[in-house]
């Protein structure tokens, strides 16, 4: 056969036909395409940020393609919002984003990590700019010593002697009830935050841990962990939900938190992320970011605990030690002001 009669055959047979680009016989995407079992396959394999899990959490949209993955987002006043990084293969981040990206342009990250804010600022051109940091604890190193940690270790012990049981044992009636106790202490009094942080009801919530604190029989606090994966397996754990009764003023928070570190030690977890710290940014900025933005992030982290205690919740969580990670947030905007409105909306800050 001539080279011609081998061309021509090679292009009236599909099956022959090989693709130069290796994107480009892939479907390019589109709205709440998968059902929650392919859904979940992806997640487990690929969901490695403390927030992947959230992204299942109610009112959520996700931008899917199939054999590729996922990224979750919530849209409001013409603003798309999304939550963690895309939940698939690291080789196929761009591509995903480059879709998401085509089929909504103003489209701002929320929480995502500094591989995934470079990226998009190199390849899309938005700006990438530090929002806070999360703090990861390494379980296998990690135990109550040092000077740092004095408070941890005083809060337990007094636990401990007053009585406390601290289990995986709760109903959902005592978590709700509680949950309408703390809800009367918090700046937001009448709702619960949604989209940065996962509502308690979810209807799917397999392998979430709860554990909980009881004084002669009575719920002083609870935690919910939700899983974080790997290539189908738990590699770790974040806390994501937590109520505490004003009832029990030493706090219950440090003493739920060693104990449920020390279960997941021995089971053989390998990390925990204590989560985010909102508006704790460094110093330095970086050519991606906006210097306006980081500059206000930097201000409201000082004086603007009268909106959120930044800096009480830092101070918390900085207790364990650990390593502090950088998250970032992508925009459009050098000043993004109606994305961070839309945020707080969604958020039910406002």
């Amino acid at each position: 056969m001539g080279t011609i009669a081998c061309l021509k055959s090679l292009v009236e047979t599909p099956d022959n036909v090989v693709s130069i680009d290796p994107y480009l016989s892939r479907t390019r995407g589109g709205i709440d395409l998968f059902t929650l079992e392919e859904r979940l396959a992806f997640l487990r394999k690929y969901g490695s940020h403390c927030m992947s899990f959230s992204t299942l959490q109610p009112d959520m949209h996700y931008f899917d393609v199939p054999d590729i993955g996922f990224i979750a987002f919530r849209e409001k006043w013409g603003k798309r919002l999304t939550i963690a990084d895309p939940v698939c293969d690291v080789k196929d981040r761009e591509f995903l984003l480059r879709n998401l990206l085509r089929d909504h342009k103003h489209t701002t990250f929320v929480q995502i990590s500094q591989d995934v804010a470079e990226l998009i600022h190199k390849r899309f051109g938005l700006y990438a700019t530090q929002f806070g940091i999360e703090i990861m604890l390494d379980l296998e190193k990690w135990d109550l010593k040092g000077k740092k940690k004095q408070i941890l270790r005083t809060s337990v012990n007094h636990a401990r002697k007053e009585g406390v049981v601290i289990s995986e044992k709760c109903t959902h009636e005592e978590c709700r009830r509680l949950t309408h106790e703390w809800l009367k202490t918090r700046k937001v009094r009448n709702r619960e935050i949604g989209f940065l942080i996962r509502p308690m009801d979810m209807e799917y919530q397999e392998e979430t841990r709860k554990f909980s604190a009881h004084l002669n029989g009575e719920l002083m606090g609870f935690i919910y962990f939700d899983p974080i994966y790997a290539d189908n397996r738990i590699t770790g754990y974040v806390p994501n939900i937590s109520r505490f009764s004003t009832r029990f003023k030493p706090g219950i928070f440090y003493p739920l938190m060693a104990h449920a570190m020390e279960v997941f030690k021995q089971e053989g977890v390998k990390n925990l992320n204590i989560g985010l710290c909102p508006l704790k940014v460094d110093d330095r900025d970086m050519s991606c970011e906006s210097f306006l933005q980081k500059k206000i992030n930097r201000l409201l982290f000082k004086y603007g605990n009268w909106i959120f205690n930044f800096q009480g919740l830092y101070f918390t969580k900085s207790r364990f030690g650990g390593t502090e990670i950088k998250t970032f947030g992508a925009h459009r905007e050098v000043l993004p002001t109606l994305p961070f409105l839309t945020m707080f909306k969604l958020s039910n800050f406002m």
